[in-house]
């Protein structure tokens, strides 16, 4: 069956975009270090300066161009792709064909995420985290299938413009198929695929490209001689469900463009905040203090609309290039005080007067979505000092090598799980839902 209307519902066809940040690691890097653009360029996991250990979680599309690929072995990649630094040593080597390499800074990604994360947040009411770079959103109450390519060119611009990662987007009535469509063109794709075209979208495609297949699945089909969704639409179900199992069913089910699934949150957020960057960098006080009040009644409204209460304050400063600082302040017990939120946030920014500021942000978090009494703050001024939180700063760069340091880098590597999807090392860690 195609999926002109979904099944079992009654209502106009679901909307539903795939959100899925371009070799987000390396774009990362890139934002900080604007000279690596356009560069061969490696990020790894468990990687140590001169050392030729760890694995690839991100390659950018010019590394992959020489063959490195996530999962990949360190040291397998440097026989694809040597580090720069060690090809400008070697009067033999050819620098043209090296490399940069980088290791993980998960604190850094998580940043960038963060901004990504209330982008997609003011785009749309409902939104699943799958991981640090991906999302699914449902816009059916937000953009008709009319406007809708005219709102994912919008959203992607956006993204890149406030954040600088570009990202690649899906449209479709399934979350299987948004999910496809977000790869068929990547890096920065766009591709909408309307109601009643499902199942000719996939007919083409290989089957590994059907949601819920990985490799080993797709093998198996193979052998069995499917070869592309198509072919696995017009598969005997009973044969398939004695091979697969009832999953065999399911994913011949997805290539036929059927899927029931909704865009469900992974439950409550572990906090909320708003951010908002300056076009130039300020050390103006009021003007600072202007946005991080904006910000907090923001941030306030939105926990009150959530009917969340909250037991910590926090707020994010950057400063020039990309240096991250935070400070948080615990309160006695959860409170809905939007009026507080805005006074602890102040005072936590009187410790950056002077500072020139790139962006400002306002966090609350430990959420209480209980119905329970609101805390009394009677004293609040004592105890939210002995509560406070570690005031540590986070700079973005801290420890980062120069341009001769060593990493690795890799993305899908695929995955069987339906809900999953393909992911690789990349697409292991949720942000979203930790902000």
């Amino acid at each position: 069956m195609d999926a002109a209307r979904l099944p079992g519902t009654d209502g106009p066809d679901q909307v539903v975009a795939h959100v899925d940040m371009d070799c987000f690691y390396a774009a990362c890097e890139r934002r900080r270090e604007p000279a690596l653009e356009g560069e061969p360029l490696v990020v790894g996991m468990g990687y140590e300066a001169e050392e030729t250990h760890g694995a690839v979680a991100t390659a950018s599309y010019e590394a992959r161009e020489y063959g490195v690929e996530s999962a990949m072995p360190i040291s397998q990649a440097l026989e694809a792709l040597p580090r720069k630094v060690d090809a400008a040593r070697d009067p033999d080597a050819d620098v043209e064909a090296a490399g940069f390499y980088r290791p993980v800074d998960m604190e850094f990604y998580e940043s960038v995420a963060e901004e990504v994360r209330e982008i997609i947040h003011d785009e749309a009411d409902v939104v699943r985290e799958v991981s640090i770079d991906e999302a699914y959103l449902d816009v059916t109450d937000h953009v008709g299938w009319d406007a809708v390519k005219s709102w994912a060119a919008d959203l992607k611009t956006r993204i890149e413009s406030e954040v600088g990662v570009v990202a690649s987007v899906g449209v479709a009535p399934t979350m299987s198929a948004a999910k496809v469509a977000s790869d068929r063109e990547k890096p920065d794709g766009l591709v909408v695929v309307r109601p009643g075209t499902v199942r000719s979208f996939f007919e083409d495609l290989p089957v590994e490209d059907v949601h819920g297949v990985g490799p080993v699945t797709a093998r198996e089909l193979g052998a069995m001689g499917v070869e592309t969704a198509g072919d696995l639409a017009a598969a005997d179900p009973e044969e398939l469900e004695r091979r697969f199992g009832e999953r065999g069913r399911e994913i011949r089910r997805f290539a036929r463009g059927d899927d029931e699934r909704q865009v469900t949150p992974r439950g409550n957020p572990k906090s909320l905040s708003r951010e908002s960057a300056f076009t130039d960098a300020t050390d103006d006080a009021d003007t600072i203090r202007r946005r991080v009040r904006t910000l907090a009644e923001a941030v306030a409204d939105r926990a009150s609309r959530k009917d969340a209460r909250y037991q910590t304050i926090g707020i994010k400063v950057v400063v020039p290039p990309y240096d991250i600082n935070t400070r948080a302040r615990s309160l006695p017990g959860p409170v809905d005080d939007p009026e507080l939120v805005e006074s602890v946030a102040l005072d936590l920014l009187g410790e950056f007067e002077g500072v020139a500021v790139r962006k400002a942000g306002v966090r609350v978090s430990n959420l209480d979505f209980s119905a329970g009494e609101q805390a009394s703050l009677d004293g609040f001024d004592g105890v939210a000092a002995a509560g406070q939180e570690t005031d540590a700063d986070h700079p973005a760069d801290a420890g980062q090598p120069s341009l001769d340091a060593f990493s690795g880098g890799g993305e899908s590597s695929g995955d069987e799980t339906a809900d999953a999807g393909n992911r690789g090392p990349e697409g292991q860690t949720t942000l979203w839902e930790y902000v």
